[in-house]
């Protein structure tokens, strides 16, 4: 007598190889036609996988491209080991790894120009990629602050002090005037830990 089937599973497990294969055709099709020409349809040929397969992950096209550049860029970039100078430049040289190592650094010309006309697109990414990584870099900030290292810092001093680390980064990205490599990341810390000493003085 034959044996009888076991119990199905609840749903369909996804398969993490598929999802890296979504994101990579994703920041891939971002980089050929921009934002604005991107479709899921041609997303799923370019991956090889079929347009249902993509919608049971993300449910719109903008939680696909935020997703993908999310997972690329890593949403905790900034350690803390006490050492806030080197754990600083650990964390803004992620953006420099992205940028000249993936296929990102010839993304973020278009996907900055969709953000600006896409107000949807452009929340998401704030919230899930641009929020997400200031957070772990202003946890290292008040943690140095609390131990003396740096003087306390109110809202707008805290945010300048988080666009100042990043932003030389971003602008040699977008123009490609310089270098982009670690002596870029160690002058924009210094320069920061310098202006909050500064003010602390």
């Amino acid at each position: 007598m034959p044996t009888p089937p076991g119990p199905r599973a609840a749903g369909r497990q996804k398969d993490p190889a598929i999802d890296a294969a979504v994101r990579t055709a994703t920041l891939d099709l971002l980089a050929e036609v921009g934002y604005a020409d991107f479709t899921i349809g041609q997303l799923a040929k370019n991956a090889g996988v079929y347009r249902p397969a993509v919608y049971r992950r993300w449910p719109s096209k903008q939680h696909l491209v935020v997703d993908a550049v999310a997972d690329l860029l890593g949403t905790v970039p900034t350690v803390d080991t006490g050492n806030l100078r080197e754990d600083l430049i650990t964390g803004i040289e992620t953006l420099v790894t992205a940028f000249e190592t993936t296929v990102l650094g010839h993304v973020l010309p278009a996907l900055v120009a969709d953000l600006a006309r896409d107000p949807v697109l452009r929340d998401a990414f704030l919230d899930e990629v641009f929020h997400a990584r200031r957070r772990s870099t202003e946890a290292v900030l008040r943690h140095a602050a609390e131990r003396g290292v740096i003087p306390e810092l109110d809202g707008a001093a805290m945010d300048f002090a988080l666009d100042a680390l990043a932003a030389p980064v971003y602008y040699r990205a977008l123009f490609r005037h310089a270098p982009l490599n670690r002596t870029l990341v160690e002058n924009s810390v210094d320069l920061v830990l310098a202006g909050l000493a500064a003010r602390a003085d």
